[in-house]
Parts: C-alpha cells; sequence; structure tokens
C-alpha cells in the first residue's frame, strides 16, 4: 500500500502546492482530474491570505473531508477534529505561524504539514 502522507510530499515536490498536494493523494477516491484538483487548490500556495490565515495543508485536507463525508448534514464536529489534530501535530494552524516569519522559528515545513494533514485526515474520517 502507497503511504499516503509520503505521496503528497512527492506531489508537492513535483509542481503542487500544499493544498493541491493534500487533495491530489485523494483524487482517485474523489472522482476528479487532476486539472481539477490543481484548480481547487491553486489559490491556496502559501495558506489562505497568502500566509495571512490558514495553512494550504490544512485547507486540503478540509476540503477532502467534506467531498467525501459530507451526506446533507453537518460535519463540523469532525472538522474541528481535523483541525485540532492538525494543531496538535504542526504546533500552529496559521502559514506564516508556521514558518515562523515573524518569530524567526519555524514550528513546522511544510512537508511536514503536508503529512500532517493527510495523517489528521486520516484519523478523523
Amino acid at each position: 500500500m502507497v503511504d499516503k502522507k509520503e505521496k503528497a510530499v512527492e506531489y508537492k515536490h513535483s509542481g503542487c502546492n500544499c493544498c493541491q498536494a493534500v487533495l491530489m493523494v485523494y483524487g482517485d477516491e474523489l472522482g476528479f482530474s487532476e486539472d481539477t484538483i490543481k484548480k481547487l487548490g491553486a489559490a491556496y500556495g502559501v495558506g489562505m491570505g497568502c500566509m495571512g490565515a490558514t495553512c494550504g495543508s490544512l485547507i486540503g485536507a478540509q476540503m477532502v473531508l467534506g467531498m467525501k463525508e459530507f451526506e446533507g448534514k453537518p460535519i463540523l464536529s469532525r472538522a474541528k477534529q481535523l483541525y485540532a489534530a492538525f494543531e496538535k501535530k504542526s504546533g500552529a494552524t496559521v502559514c506564516k505561524e508556521l514558518k515562523g516569519i515573524e518569530t524567526g522559528i519555524v514550528l513546522c515545513p511544510c512537508d511536514d504539514c503536508v503529512r500532517n494533514a493527510v495523517e489528521a485526515y486520516e484519523e478523523v474520517k
């Protein structure tokens, strides 16, 4: 079995941004083309708001949760669990905090954020 976390990192190193890398791991299961996945995640290359808000990896994992699990009823408790699991693994959820932009202390490199997002999704799905 292919390790989804490492496959996501491979996508990251093959031209995908963090959000796209997480989405790509689940592309076949979601039934989306590579082009559609890249479009969905294109605006989250350095998190939401260009590092000002949520990490792109976490956004990708939340998208996967919604696309795979939503069946007409709220899934907010699982979304909250996913958020908390990612935060615990990574040390934060905001891109600029994870990258240490203001503090100079990197809490979690991008590759690990991608791994943590996939792992957090797998834990709560």
